[in-house]
């Protein structure tokens, strides 16, 4: 009987020495002076776990530690564009700048830590879901404007170094310039891209006072706990992450793992585009280099190079994109 007293005596120290120190575990990070997380600082987000899980990775949510190894060895090296035949893999293979070499390029050589196969969680495949007839017929649009390429205005914004739809919102790791700057005010959170050298200003409320489209939507933030929750909505139809509707909404959900880390956690919903909406979350790791201008502007060199080789392709008979006329 005493033991049993004793026991129970001990178990209940240990519960009220061990559960504080969980609880402070939990929130033992740096704060503002106004008493939310303090997450400024320059991140780094690239990995080479791809956005959607690969075909042959179909069963597999996440690899062993030696399954890993071994696909990190295989895309590392499939995906070096030192050692790709152009004339077999071309500019789409894998995505990049044709013309570039592997020194320019930044997409991280590790998977996520938890060993994922894809960043898109929900849903379970993995996957993006399929488009619906909306945006099928968007995208046969989308594609005949470029294809025709009749000027500048046809070209994406992408072409014309005004935006990339991986920068943000939602911010979806690329081929390079994986990096993000975070500044926070009492009233407002600011996000620089170093893709496209973009600035989001945030303003803090959750309430949207404004139908104005905007290429990168119009963004609110608040915090809910310690997750910074931004809810961004009243994009510019046709110019705005891949391929979307105005309709689309975009909420991202931004949190501390750790002194170091941020976990980024995203879910689009456009009924324009998909019948059901998608997740997806990755670590950003703070790093201490600086974030460089990404010298692209509209204006530059590719543009009129892109508009000229259109032009050269139709006094030879051919579509713009240098296809067979039928």
């Amino acid at each position: 009987m005493n033991k049993q007293v004793l026991t129970a005596l001990g178990l209940a120290v240990v519960s009220l020495l061990v559960v504080p120190a969980l609880i402070a575990q939990s929130t033992d990070f740096p704060r503002t002076e106004y008493g939310v997380p303090d997450i400024q600082g320059t991140y780094t987000y690239r990995t080479l776990t791809p956005l959607n899980r690969p075909r042959e990775l179909a069963d597999r949510a996440t690899l062993t530690q030696e399954q890993a190894i071994e696909w990190q060895k295989f895309e590392n090296r499939r995906q070096n564009r030192d050692l790709i035949i152009d004339s077999v893999g071309g500019a789409g293979y894998p995505p990049g700048v044709i013309s570039y070499n592997n020194f320019w390029y930044e997409r991280g050589i590790e998977t996520v830590a938890d060993r994922r196969t894809s960043l898109i969680y929900d849903p379970p495949n993995g996957r993006m879901p399929a488009a619906n007839e909306a945006g099928r017929q968007r995208s046969r649009e989308r594609s005949e404007i470029r294809r025709l390429s009749i000027g500048p205005e046809a070209r994406t914004l992408a072409d014309r170094c005004l935006m990339s739809g991986g920068a943000g919102p939602p911010l979806v790791p690329g081929a390079y310039n994986n990096n993000v700057q975070i500044v926070q005010t009492k009233d407002h959170i600011m996000i620089l891209s170093e893709m496209i050298h973009r600035a989001r200003i945030i303003r803090m409320d959750s309430e949207h006072h404004t139908r104005q489209l905007k290429w990168d939507g119009d963004s609110v933030a608040y915090w809910k706990g310690d997750t910074l929750v931004i809810h961004t909505q009243h994009f510019y139809y046709h110019q705005n992450g891949r391929g979307t509707s105005a309709s689309m909404q975009v909420e991202e959900r931004i949190r501390r793992l750790d002194e170091n880390t941020l976990e980024y956690d995203f879910t689009i919903e456009d009924p324009l585009s998909w019948d059901v909406s998608w997740s997806a979350k990755f670590p950003m790791r703070r790093i201490d280099d600086p974030l460089y201008e990404y010298a692209c502007h509209e204006g530059n060199h590719g543009l009129p190079g892109i508009l000229a080789g259109w032009r050269r392709y139709e006094s030879m008979g051919m579509n713009g994109d240098g296809t067979p006329k039928e």
